[in-house]
């Protein structure tokens, strides 16, 4: 520019002065400065002489350069110089020792003849080398295109210009979003000046369609920098492959992984289907059906299927890509019949899969059979069918159908035995379930899950109870209770009852209990633990469909239940609570006074969309909460509160006396003769730990916070005599509090429990949970949490207020 080469915006190396000549030390210093040179980078030569030439560079010298300089040799490179005013200028020079310069060399520079670009055999060859290249890169069969600095299209071959649908000229000049302006082309245009400022190649993989495309590829995009010999970054490339062929097989490899996880998780033949079409959907079909045999749907056994006999299925299950399976034609648990000679009744009958396209005279015929599934086939434009006969161990079950409307790719050979594999594994579970239908309901209904003949002992409170079934022992309802420990050294509590009586409400109150232990394992505040619960009843409820009722006619075929559950913990001394249209629970302190605790009511289970609230309490040690169901306190000749009347009368009688005392003067006073309905009691005097049991810090979120952690557990568990435990507490606290203050927020807090077992937790203000998983070999992180695991007997993590608590246990030495 202006007479001075070529500044940061050019792409090349500018002209040199044919006068420009520049001498220079062997320190670097310059020693004589042209006429040229003046004119080429505007300095007089009382501004340069005896400067260091090193000023005068805007860039480093390359690699290439830096080691011809340092042994002496001549030297011709590319080099980035700073101009007087500021600009910056890339020109060609030539480095050539004087060998007549006595002890101390000197170097010319001068401006060196332009780069052959790899001649051999003199110039006339050139033209040609650069015409072959030239028809290389315009008829290479992959995409690929230049861009400049400003990240606009410089030059694109024939394979780019079809992909994206236009011309070279109508894109010259243009950045890629504004060649198609829409996603994902944002995300790739991000990506190439990421290139161009780091001048970093980049790699990125996409599934979908080109603007100049019918149909979805998969694409493995690499960007990478053009760079001169200076290695400033001059331009950015992008070269794109079509791996659609090796998209799909990843895929197929992930789905039949998936299948092995997910399908057979349950001895239920309709969480099975549910978990085939789950699968499917989510892996290579658009809308997937699994209809089984009527007689398998409701747990008998599969009748023979025959070629001249139409055949029954039940819908069991159907998924789709879009939301609530417009596509079908029959709900779910909704029957139809297989007329003889269709596509289905084949298939069954041959026992192999087959696929389709739509515009077949057999699958034409069977769709234009029903007009809900011409019309469904037309609105949503399904292409390509894939039928699969559901069989294990030489029976048939059922059907699956796979369709496609959404991927523009018919079904292949390939899909075919995809599905045929999961189908497979899938009727095996199927068929697992079908025979164990009959003995899974009657185990669950018979189950009566509740606690063991006695509690374990617990440091934070002694518990006694008392279950009393309603009439004749095979007429049981739902009651349930249980006692649970929790990190930390806490405890939860929680009674509930369902409604009715028999065999369904036993079942569903088993149910509900194991769903209490395993919410509460995951450590969830009383209202949100009852709002999963809520939400479980419902569907439960839901489920009480043509299955169960035709298995049991008297049952009601309503789901419904009432419950209480409390979180006590014996450091704090604080008690959690919340209930759905449960009685309340009743306090009793250590001098006797009792009251029913003033908590929300909240609706019952099963009611859904209102909300359940959570009340906490500071009880003192000693105190006695007792939780009970309606049975005790309710029947149909007294009101309510005659019998809570009579509840805090038997409670304040002796509030000192031992627990099981206590549940018998309980049972005495209230009840006047034998229960209409069942009745659980559950009574629970707290304890507080110990203050030398329980040590607490409050840690900066500093690195160097790490070793003083570790040195006060162990510490403290040496104090405590439990030195053999130091060492694996150590590793503990150093990984989960490296951890907290790596990833968590303030506050960090590590605490440790000394109580049946050692507790360690380690608190922080993010709510972010870790997960456990496999570090692969070049992975920096993913190993601490797998170490916590290996050494701790139990861990977890569990939401708290101002963030989350990682904790966990380990056995005492000894014990």
């Amino acid at each position: 520019m202006n007479g001075r080469g070529v500044t940061s915006g050019g792409t090349g190396a500018g002209p040199v002065p044919e006068d420009f000549a520049v001498v220079v030390d062997a320190g670097g210093t310059v020693v004589m400065w042209s006429a040229g040179a003046e004119r080429l980078l505007g300095y007089e030569p009382a501004e340069v002489v005896g400067r260091p030439a090193g000023d005068l560079l805007a860039a480093r010298l390359p690699e290439s350069a830096r080691r011809h300089v340092a042994v002496g040799r001549q030297v011709a490179s590319e080099v980035a110089l700073r101009h007087r005013g500021g600009d910056r200028i890339v020109v060609r020079l030539q480095g050539t020792p004087l060998a007549d310069a006595g002890p101390g060399r000197l170097w010319l520079v001068t401006g060196a003849a332009p780069a052959s670009g790899g001649r051999r055999n003199g110039s006339r060859h050139e033209p040609a080398t650069q015409a072959l290249w030239d028809l290389t890169l315009a008829q290479l069969p992959v995409p690929v295109a230049v861009y400049d600095l400003e990240n606009r299209l410089v030059a694109a071959n024939a394979a780019m210009s079809r992909v994206m649908g236009m011309t070279v000229a109508e894109m010259r000049g243009r950045t890629v979003w504004e060649i198609a302006p829409s996603p994902p082309f944002d995300e790739y245009e991000r990506l190439q000046w990421q290139v161009l400022r780091t001048g970093e190649a980049m790699f990125h993989e996409n599934h979908g369609k080109a603007p100049g495309e019918t149909r979805n590829h998969a694409w493995s995009m690499f960007m990478s920098p053009l760079k001169d010999e200076a290695g400033t970054v001059q331009g950015v490339s992008a070269a794109v492959f079509d791996t659609t062929e090796q998209y799909w097989a990843r895929r197929r490899l992930v789905v039949l992984n998936d299948a092995g996880l997910r399908i057979g998780s349950a001895l239920d033949v309709t969480r099975t289907a549910e978990e085939l079409a789950d699968v499917a959907v989510s892996g290579f079909a658009d809308f997937v059906t699994v209809d089984l045999l009527e007689s398998v749907a409701l747990g008998d056994e599969p009748e023979p299927v025959r070629e001249d006999e139409p055949v029954t299925v039940r819908r069991t299950a159907q998924r789709s890509v879009l939301e609530g399976c417009p596509e079908s034609v029959v709900a779910t648990g909704g029957v139809l019949r297989y007329p003889v000679g269709t596509p289905p009744m084949r298939t069954l009958t041959a026992g192999r899969g087959t696929r389709h396209t739509t515009g077949e005279p057999g699958i034409q015929k069977w769709i234009k059979s029903s007009q809900a599934r011409a019309e469904s086939v037309t609105r949503h434009m399904i292409h390509s069918t894939m039928l699969v006969p559901l069989r294990a161990r030489g029976v048939t079950l059922g059907l699956v159908h796979f369709l496609r409307h959404r991927t523009s790719e018919s079904f292949n050979e390939d899909d075919l035995l995809l599905a045929e594999e999961i189908v497979a594994r899938a009727a095996v579970s199927v068929d697992n379930a079908r025979r164990y239908t009959r003995e899974r309901r009657t185990a669950l209904t018979l189950q009566r899950s509740l606690l063991p003949d006695r509690p374990r002992d617990m440091a934070a409170m002694e518990v006694a109870y008392r279950y009393l079934p309603a009439g004749s022992g095979a007429d049981v309802g739902g009651d349930w209770f249980d006692v649970i420990p929790l990190s930390g050294a806490r405890v939860a509590l929680v009674v509930g009852d369902v409604v009715g009586h028999g065999i369904h409400a036993s079942a569903t109150m088993g149910r509900l209990r194991t769903a209490v232990r395993t919410l509460a394992d995951v450590d969830l505040a009383p209202d949100e633990l009852l709002t999963q619960l809520d939400d479980l009843v419902i569907r439960l409820d839901r489920e009480e469909g043509p299955e169960a009722r035709g298995q049991a006619q008297d049952a009601s075929g309503e789901v419904g239940a009432t419950c209480v559950y409390a979180v006590y913990d014996p450091v704090s001394r604080r008690c959690t609570m919340a209930r759905a249209g449960h009685p309340p629970p009743a306090l009793v302190t250590p001098d006797g006074d009792v009251r029913f605790l003033d908590l929300p009511a909240g609706p019952p289970l099963g009611v859904g969309g209102l909300p359940f609230e959570s009340v906490e309490v500071e009880l003192t040690e000693g105190s006695l909460l007792a939780l009970y169901t309606d049975g005790l306190v309710q029947a149909a000749s007294r009101d309510i509160d005659v019998g809570l009347s009579l509840l805090r009368e038997a409670l304040s009688s002796s509030p000192a006396a031992a627990l099981e005392e206590t549940c018998d003067q309980v049972l005495r006073t209230v009840l006047s003769d034998r229960p209409g309905d069942d009745i659980v009691l559950m009574l629970a005097r707290t304890a507080a730990l110990d203050a030398d049991k329980v040590r607490t810090w409050r840690l900066p979120r500093d690195p160097s916070a790490v070793a003083g952690a570790r040195k006060a557990a162990v510490g403290q568990v040496t104090a405590w005599g439990l030195a053999e435990a130091a060492f694996a507490t150590e590793l503990i606290v150093s990984e989960l509090v490296t951890n907290a203050i790596r990833y968590g927020a303030d506050p960090i807090v590590l605490r440790l429990i000394r109580d049946a077992t050692l507790i360690c937790e380690v608190s922080d203000g993010s709510g972010t949970a870790p997960h456990l998983r496999r570090a692969r070999v070049f992975d920096e992180g993913g190993r601490g949490l797998m170490l916590v695991a290996q050494i701790a007997e139990r861990w977890g993590t569990r939401q708290t207020p101002t963030g989350k608590t990682i904790w966990t246990e380990q056995a005492l030495p000894g014990s």
